[in-house]
């Protein structure tokens, strides 16, 4: 079953590597969505696809080599039909 989330990752997040994992792990698993820095220290990322695929790509980040997640919050969101790409946003 599709599904569509906000993840909001804390911790040893930016300067390590997740954009890069995040955009990797997304295609490998056939996501859709964007990661983004936020200014706070925190990374956000919507993702859309399968939900073990998004199981699967929240733990491929996790065993990034210098990336060290504390937490992350998720939130569903109203899927986005026509969305074919995953990007890094700026």
């Amino acid at each position: 079953m599709i599904k569509r989330f906000r993840l909001c990752f804390y911790g040893m997040v930016q300067g390590v590597g997740f954009r890069y994992t995040a955009m990797h792990a997304a295609n490998m698993y056939r996501l859709t969505g964007y990661v983004k820095n936020e200014y706070d220290g925190s990374v956000t990322c919507e993702v859309q696809g399968d939900e073990d695929a998004i199981d699967r790509f929240v733990a491929t980040i996790r065993n990034g080599r210098f990336i060290d997640i504390s937490s992350i919050d998720r939130t569903t969101m109203e899927i986005i039909a026509d969305e074919c790409s995953f990007e890094v946003r700026y």
